[in-house]
């Protein structure tokens, strides 16, 4: 599951990611995702900034974008909700 979710994510980033958003020695923003069972976004927060709001943004906005996911399979909705 986790595969193909960073797939569609990294497809959609590559389709929507707006380049004047990095600046050069931009850090990467490291995010913290809830996605529910049925495959929709939960929640996105900006644990750490890239030092960039413009980027902490995009990649934001891309989850959302990207969402919503296919729902868990089952051996996965056992253990998650």
């Amino acid at each position: 599951y986790l595969t193909l979710w960073k797939r569609k994510v990294e497809q959609t980033g590559t389709l929507n990611y707006p380049v004047e958003a990095a600046r050069p020695g931009s850090g990467y923003p490291v995010l913290e995702v809830a996605i529910a069972a049925d495959g929709s976004l939960r929640e996105v927060v900006v644990v750490s900034s890239s030092g960039q709001r413009g980027l902490d943004q995009a990649a934001v906005q891309i989850l959302r974008l990207a969402a919503p996911f296919p729902p868990f399979p089952d051996s996965l909705r056992n253990d998650y909700d």
